[in-house]
């Protein structure tokens, strides 16, 4: 309970589980507080080599990092590793959560980044960072000389914020939304008046939602909320003694219109930040889908505010995207996912790139043939030519791994891609013997994730922990515990 449920430790000590605890069995004896917290450590100690151990074994990683403020006024960090194991599965170990003052510098993440990748043992094997795109955490990326990616969840979020504000009609629709929720949240009257109106209608009884300014999808939820109760919300206004206008008629046809282009990107942030399964090399041909789509459904819209809105959409996604493309992490993850491949590009040119670069690193590891028999051995009469015969050997030599190479990457893509819903590192286990360089490479690039988010989800569990109850947790305690709770 302590660790999964986040319970303080002087639960031990509170009267109504004590109690019910003597119920369930009057002769059990509950552990002190004391005693809880040594169990704890001894199990965070316990826990925390075994997965040392693993991670040790594994040739890439990929890392997650995000910062949090505590109910304390902390600055915390949390890093977590994720890697892709011996038996080609997919895994995730919170390797720390750190306390810092508030005021820190880039270098000062970076000190602590590296002081975990060397307790690890993963120094040389980190294949890429990936966090929100924070200045400081952009500028700590290089300060290691890591490969360092922006969460697309982050990146999703500032396109559709950036469309949504360049798109000034809606930006009135939205504020007159803001003031409306606003209103039936401050009332208790008018919360009343329109439950009661939901229930009259014999729909289920839901609640406006109001948009927090630092999330796109929180405004589309809001508008979607406010559609969705479109009619108890003006009979409720008609009931009560107020001066809120409601959505017009034309304002509320905007605002479906632009829901329907938006459901795409609420869809896609969602996808991609999952946590379980591989999603690194779904961010191009999501993306791809994206814009596909939104081309499509531009087609049909009347609305003048929601085809604003588009085309600010289809600006900022394009632009996102061709940067991306030319992000090797980014494309070579792609091909090496077999659901993907080539398709998964949406220029040609950068996918026909992206296979040369697939090609060249596969070369990279391909074991170079070794001399013939007799090709160094110096005569009188070849002695005079040793140097012109050594490069023309070592020519000879790296054509051979890059046609090697070659072969290797064209066979790999001539097969037919596996289907979306299939698990593309069950398809590696079972080829590796098969494309055993590109395995190799598949495990280093398949591991990434797109998204940041599960670091984030830690700090989701951590401010449970330091509630009100426990803000005299320290540092140390609070990184077992999260530690437990997340790798446990």
């Amino acid at each position: 309970m302590i660790v999964k449920d986040t319970q303080p430790f002087s639960i031990v000590e509170d009267v109504g589980f004590r109690d019910f605890v003597q119920k369930l069995d009057p002769s059990y004896v509950l552990p002190t507080r004391r005693a809880v917290k040594a169990m704890v450590e001894a199990k965070y100690a316990e826990s925390k080599e075994k997965a040392k151990a693993e991670v040790k074994k594994v040739s890439a990683v990929s890392l997650t990092s995000d910062m949090w403020t505590s109910i304390n006024t902390d600055a915390c960090l949390a890093v977590a590793c994720h890697y892709v194991d011996s038996n080609t599965c997919l895994n995730s170990v919170l390797l720390g959560v750190l306390t810092f003052p508030q005021t820190h510098t880039a270098e000062d993440l970076a000190q602590v980044k590296a002081s975990l990748m060397e307790e690890w043992g993963i120094t040389h094997s980190v294949t890429c960072l990936v966090t929100d795109g924070a200045a400081d955490m952009i500028a700590c990326g290089r300060e290691l000389r890591l490969r360092h990616t922006v969460c697309i969840a982050h990146t999703l979020n500032l396109i559709v914020k950036k469309a949504l504000e360049q798109t000034s009609a809606l930006a009135d629709i939205r504020a007159k939304a803001r003031k409306l929720v606003g209103f039936f949240r401050s009332s208790t009257t008018a919360k009343e008046k329109l439950a009661q109106l939901q229930q009259q209608m014999g729909r289920p009884t839901l609640k406006l939602v109001q948009e927090a300014e630092a999330r796109w999808n929180s405004t589309f939820e809001m508008l979607r909320r406010l559609v969705e109760l479109r009619e108890p919300v003006g009979a409720a206004l008609a009931s009560l003694a107020t001066e809120i206008p409601p959505l017009s008629s034309d304002e509320f046809s905007s605002v479906s219109a632009c829901l329907a282009l938006l459901s795409g990107f609420n869809d896609a942030t969602a996808e991609l930040s999952e946590e379980k399964r591989v999603s690194g090399s779904k961010v191009l041909p999501l993306l791809k889908m994206l814009d596909e789509n939104l081309q499509e459904e531009m087609t049909d819209v009347a609305s003048p505010v929601a085809r604003q809105m588009g085309e600010h959409l289809k600006r900022q996604l394009r632009e996102k995207l061709n940067t991306l493309q030319s992000m090797s992490i980014m494309s070579l993850s792609t091909m090496l996912d077999p659901r993907f491949k080539a398709m998964g590009f949406l220029s040609p040119t950068k996918a026909s790139e992206a296979i040369k670069r697939l090609t060249s690193e596969c070369a990279a590891i391909v074991p170079t043939p070794s001399a013939s028999r007799g090709a160094g051995l110096v005569t009188p009469g070849n002695k005079l030519w040793r140097h012109l015969d050594d490069r023309v050997m070592e020519s000879r030599r790296r054509h051979s791994v890059t046609a090697d190479a070659a072969v290797e990457v064209q066979r790999y893509l001539a097969e037919p891609n596996i289907g979306r819903s299939e698990d593309p590192l069950q398809y590696w286990e079972r080829q590796k013997l098969i494309y055993p360089h590109l395995y190799r490479l598949a495990v280093k690039y398949l591991c990434t994730p797109a998204s940041s988010v599960p670091c984030e989800r830690v700090f989701s569990k951590a401010g449970e922990v330091v509630s009100k109850k426990r803000t005299r947790l320290s540092p140390k305690t609070l990184e077992k515990l999260m530690f437990l709770n997340k790798n446990v």
